[in-house]
């Protein structure tokens, strides 16, 4: 019998569209493994995966998934070139120590890197630091100051900065409201940072 895992995020469902059916997939801080399962369940793909916590471990092996414990700042370097189709980080790049290196890292692991994170910059955000004058709890970020995961707070504008200092392509991008609804315009780049909750990239080199 198919073991089934949960019902995946908004932002992991519109990241699972940007994946090849059939492609060869590495998960870096998959978690659980609801992803991945719900890749490998409707993608076909060769799912793996890297985790720091030894509990996402075990929930992902009871999945029926090849997922190994690691750290994505420091051992992303141990795996070959171009090993993978497709190298995903999802919610997970502001909870990095070395947030430039990992995204060097998976595209140097796969030409495709698809990346999600939380908008610092969104309006609610503003509006909690400047009328509240407190480092804001929302949907996106649920945890209070003194006991976040998060190491670095970015905003979209801040990403598509880095991915232009690497030199890095934007193959596809999108923007979701607090919701998890895809935002239909596109407009200028400051229009997704103040309305966009959390982003989705698709990279390459």
């Amino acid at each position: 019998m198919e073991i089934l895992s949960k019902e995946v995020r908004a932002d992991q469902a519109v990241l699972a569209d940007l994946i090849t059916p059939g492609a060869k997939v590495l998960d870096i801080g998959c978690g659980d493994g609801t992803l991945l399962k719900h890749l490998e369940m409707t993608k076909l793909v060769d799912a793996r995966g890297i985790e720091l916590s030894q509990k996402g471990v075990n929930e992902c092996v009871a999945l029926g998934l090849s997922v190994i414990q690691g750290d994505a700042d420091t051992d992303l370097v141990d795996y070959p070139d171009n090993a993978f189709d497709f190298v995903i980080l999802s919610q997970t790049l502001q909870a990095t120590f070395r947030p430039r290196e990992v995204v060097e890292q998976m595209l140097r692991i796969g030409p495709r890197a698809v990346v999600s994170f939380p908008n610092f910059a969104h309006w609610r955000v503003r509006l909690a630091l400047g009328l509240g004058g407190r480092m804001p709890v929302t949907r996106q970020l649920p945890h209070s100051w003194y006991n976040t995961p998060n190491i670095h707070f970015f905003t979209i504008r801040d990403f598509v900065d880095l991915c232009q200092e690497l030199q890095i392509t934007i193959e596809q991008s999108l923007a979701l409201d607090r919701h998890g609804r895809k935002i239909s315009f596109r407009g200028p780049w400051w229009i997704w940072n103040l309305f966009g909750a959390q982003a989705v990239f698709l990279l390459r080199r």
